[in-house]
């Protein structure tokens, strides 16, 4: 009996993670990667640091620090694996390393992006940015409340025009067309809206109304309808592939119930894709409502607020931060900071955009059962 315990024993002593276990048995521990990666970090950050302190740089760079401490990652395990595991192991390593890299050089961007955009717009992001708009301010003080309103009123009112239609659209393609003529040239003209720039449906919007109105007309249903212009072939396209993975038995099921075609789509295809549909509709408001050049041309700019689509120009947060930077008085500083707290105001919104998707695709997303 002892001499069981004791094998059991040895063998655990054996198997263990330490590192000196690891490298007895010619085996990297699984902590051994995580420590590698983490010295290397820190010993580019200190790097860095130091350089910064002794006035070679301008600055601490931690975007740059971190990248040159994933690339050390790279040389250090590969060597380390070299030397205790083989040449075969030591490139799986590699591998794994530099895909890792990969994503962190990715993702830095972003990081510094928000990191910039933060830091800069705190300044402003107080209760009188969210207050007031820009009438007859000059210099400190003011706010984009005029722009927040502009901005959700007229994305709003996009997707209202929009997803009915691009859904009704996508239930057609793939519920009822035989792929004949007239489906090729929905595919077609679909195809051709998710290329055309931005601008050119503002103009399209700006055209309609100024037959109607005269030109020179500004008003923010034209902006709604040039941003539902960008909405509609992405809400197609999105709702198109969701429909498509709905399998064929629930349909065939229905049907062999004696259920008809338009009440199966009703009632079992389409909350059956419902959660990705949502997905795909949130990304399209998210993808247009940072729109500057449609919304230039349609809607045009004002300083005042306007709550009415119909009636006046309207204004949006991408042109209020883009006039904000370029239209700078005798207090740039003022005008930087506004800026920047838009743009954070803008981020913010399709952040939580972007949540309200991720949530409303796990509330409406079929049920497993056990």
């Amino acid at each position: 009996m002892m001499t069981t315990t004791q094998t059991r024993t040895d063998a655990a002593h054996s198997s263990g993670n330490g590192l000196e276990n690891a490298y007895a048995h010619g085996r990297l521990g699984r902590r051994v990667p995580w420590l590698v990666l983490g010295a290397t970090m820190l010993l580019s950050i200190v790097a860095f640091a130091l350089l910064a302190a002794a006035g070679s740089t301008d600055g601490f760079n931690i975007v740059g620090a971190i990248m040159v401490g994933a690339l050390g990652y790279g040389v250090v395990i590969f060597i380390t694996s070299l030397l205790v595991e083989g040449m075969r192991q030591a490139k799986d390593r590699l591998v794994t390393a530099l895909v890792t890299t990969a994503f962190i050089i990715a993702l830095l961007p972003l990081i510094s992006l928000l990191y910039t955009v933060v830091v800069n717009g705190l300044p402003r992001f107080d209760v009188e940015f969210f207050t007031w708009s820009m009438r007859s301010v000059v210099g400190e003080g003011g706010g984009a409340v005029h722009a927040i309103v502009g901005t959700l009123l007229m994305t709003l009112t996009a997707a209202v025009i929009s997803v009915p239609i691009g859904l009704m659209t996508s239930i057609y393609l793939v519920e009822y067309s035989r792929g004949g003529p007239l489906s090729r040239a929905i595919n077609f003209f679909v195809d051709v809206m998710t290329g055309i720039p931005s601008i050119v449906a503002g103009l399209f919007a700006y055209a309609v109304f100024a037959l109607i109105f005269g030109p020179g007309i500004r008003l923010g249903i034209a902006g709604a309808i040039a941003l539902a212009v960008l909405m509609i072939p992405v809400v197609v396209r999105s709702s198109e592939d969701m429909l498509k993975l709905v399998p064929n038995e629930l349909r065939e099921a229905s049907y062999a119930l004696g259920v008809p075609k338009w009440l199966t789509v009703l009632k079992i295809v389409l909350p059956t894709a419902m959660a990705g549909i949502t997905t795909g509709v949130m990304l399209a408001i998210a993808r247009v409502i940072g729109e500057s050049a449609p919304l230039l041309v349609a809607a045009g700019f004002t300083a005042n607020l306007n709550y009415d689509l119909f009636d006046g120009r309207m204004q949006s947060l991408p042109l209020f931060v883009y006039n904000s930077y370029i239209a700078q008085g005798t207090d740039a500083q003022a005008y930087l900071d506004r800026a920047w707290a838009g743009a954070l105001t803008l981020i913010l919104i399709v952040m939580a955009l972007n949540l309200l998707a991720r949530l409303i695709a796990k509330i409406f997303s079929p049920k497993k059962g056990r």
